[in-house]
Formats: structure tokens, C-alpha cells, sequence
């Protein structure tokens, strides 16, 4: 088993087949006119399913593929098909731009749960929040992979003053369809023009939330980093992940693996593991990885402590979002 000082399992890893991206959302990509990683740094499908398979060994059950958009990978198919022969749970986000083209493959690999990130439900919004007009394309492709029997996460990522006033609109969503709504809290990434006045918090969402709908909370496993509830009669359920107000740390279970083939043990770490490099020379890279969780912080990274509202943007040393993966 892949176990840290702190006595924590880690069990799942998310992979991240791109950086590249076909949507330009302003707190994943730090501007227009980035550029993404040369194809020969990024590993290959072959390099994906041998590291993967080396996790797996160590004792990950579960894998999710992330990007930038893992779809827009011209050999996403191939990957997605290889890794479904590991003995681990597969599942997958993306921006649904591309899912159509993907569906019975997801099947035969047998992914039935997808995480799927949208903003905004009102399309003049999604233009201005993702610089692309495809409003009407993703959320077809939302309805249609719930139509087909996925379990559909939806991820939102709420703003204070762009997009806060649409969080009971997503809840209403909720009533007659059996989608999933994730609230994200808005974390501090590179380039993404974090500020703390921004944060729209657990307890400022929930109080949207209860002055519309009755809630009820769920029974959440010790991994979840979303806090769940679910308003009685409704088909779907909401949940709010509260990295900034309440994180849930303790219970991470939880390793990346960027595009380019190196570790984080945290999302907000500032270490990385090089196993990409390590692997092309034929190292033993289970030994990097069992240091590199054993060197894990109990919190955020080491970087960051729950007084959001008196953290420093610039101070934090990580990537962009969009080269870490989600």
C-alpha cells in the first residue's frame, strides 16, 4: 500500500493525458496565447499504462483521467483502453465537448461515471467565462450521457460575482434529472487571478441554498472531498467541495500525475516527483513514489493554512491549473 507519515492510504490516482485544452476558461489557463507541452515530453500511451500499472501494483484501485481535456488527445482511445485492463475503478473528466465521439468507448471500457465541468448554465456567460461558443453542444452531450445510464458529476466552479447567482438555478436542475451537482470553491492556481474576495464559501452557498429548498446532508465516505446533500423528492443531489473554508485533508487519498509525467502528492504542492524521466531510464520508479507520499504535508501542500481571506496569491508556489490536471 502507497501510505504517507500521517498514517493516510492513497488509493487513487488521477492522470492527466494534456495540457491542451479546446475551451480557454481564465482560472484553468493563464491567457490566449499558451503554449502547450511538445508531444515528446508527454508520455506516451504506453509510458501511461506501465506507470499506471506500477501504481496499481502498489495498491491504486481507482483512476481518473483528467487534462486540460483528455478527449482532445487524438490517442485518448487507445489510453482510455489500455488502462481498462488494470484492475482499478476507470472514470474520467472533461468538458463533454468531445464526449459524443466517446461514448461507446467508455463503455467498452467500462466507465460509468463521468465528471463533466460547466460553469454556467446560461450560454452568454459560458462565451464569456470559456472564450468558446459551445454552451449548447455541452449540455446536449450532458442530457445525453445521462440519457445513456452515466452517472453524471457536474462540476461548477463558483465565483462571487460572475456566477454565485446561478447556484439555486443548478439545484433546480437537480429535481426531475439525476445529475450531480459538485460546487467547487474557487482555489489559487498560477495565472488564475485568484483573489480571496472571490471565494464563494460552503456556508455562503448553503444559505443561498436553504433559503429556496429544504437540504438534507448525506453520509460521506472519509475519502470525499465534496460535502453532500440532497433536497427531499429531487432525482439528483448537490455537494460542495470547500477546499478554502473547510478542507478535508485528513482523508486524502489522492496522487496526480501530470501529462508530463511528474508526481504531486498534493494538488497544492510545490514538489514534484520526475517519474517520466526516471522510467525512460529505466529506474525503479515505485521507490520515487513511496518517498515522494512519505514526504507528503499534512495539509494543502505545506503551503496554505484555512485563513484564506489573509492568503497571498503570488506567495504560492505550483503550476496552472490547466498542467496539473483536474
Amino acid at each position: 500500500m502507497i501510505i504517507d507519515k500521517f498514517q493516510r492510504v492513497h488509493n487513487y490516482l488521477r492522470i492527466s493525458l494534456t495540457d491542451n485544452c479546446n475551451l480557454r476558461c481564465f482560472y484553468c489557463m493563464p491567457d490566449e496565447a499558451y503554449e502547450f507541452t511538445p508531444a515528446s515530453r508527454l508520455m506516451q500511451p504506453d509510458e501511461i499504462f506501465s506507470i499506471a500499472q506500477k501504481f496499481s501494483i502498489l495498491g491504486v484501485n481507482k483512476i481518473r483521467l483528467t487534462g486540460g481535456e483528455p478527449l482532445v488527445r487524438k490517442d485518448a482511445g487507445e489510453i482510455i483502453q489500455k488502462l481498462s485492463t488494470l484492475p482499478v475503478q476507470l472514470t474520467l473528466t472533461t468538458n463533454a465537448t468531445r464526449l459524443h465521439d466517446f461514448f461507446s468507448q467508455l463503455t467498452e471500457a467500462g466507465i460509468r461515471s463521468i465528471n463533466i465541468s460547466l460553469d454556467t448554465l446560461q450560454p452568454e456567460r459560458f462565451l464569456f467565462m470559456t472564450r468558446r461558443d459551445q454552451f449548447t453542444l455541452v449540455k446536449n452531450n450532458i442530457d445525453l450521457a445521462i440519457q445513456k445510464g452515466f452517472h453524471v458529476k457536474v462540476n461548477v466552479v463558483v465565483m462571487k460575482g460572475l456566477n454565485d447567482a446561478e447556484i439555486n438555478d443548478f439545484v433546480a436542475w437537480t429535481k426531475d434529472t439525476p445529475v450531480h451537482i459538485r460546487f467547487i470553491e474557487f482555489m489559487p492556481f498560477s495565472g488564475n487571478k485568484w483573489t480571496s474576495n472571490k471565494v464563494f464559501t460552503l456556508q455562503e452557498m448553503l444559505s443561498v441554498i436553504n433559503k429556496r429548498y429544504p437540504t438534507e446532508a448525506l453520509t460521506n465516505d472519509e475519502h470525499d472531498t465534496a460535502k453532500a446533500f440532497t433536497v427531499p423528492g429531487h432525482a439528483g443531489t448537490f455537494a460542495v467541495i470547500s477546499t478554502m473554508s473547510a478542507p478535508f485533508c485528513s482523508g486524502c487519498n489522492r496522487i496526480r500525475l501530470t501529462a508530463d509525467g511528474k508526481m504531486k502528492n498534493c494538488l497544492f504542492s510545490k514538489e514534484e516527483t520526475d517519474l517520466l524521466t526516471a522510467f525512460r531510464a529505466g529506474k525503479d520508479i515505485g521507490a520515487l513514489i513511496l518517498e515522494s507520499i512519505n514526504a507528503k504535508y499534512a495539509a494543502l501542500g505545506g503551503q496554505m493554512n484555512t485563513d484564506f481571506e489573509h492568503l497571498h496569491a503570488n506567495e504560492i508556489k505550483n503550476r496552472s491549473m490547466i498542467t496539473i490536471g483536474g
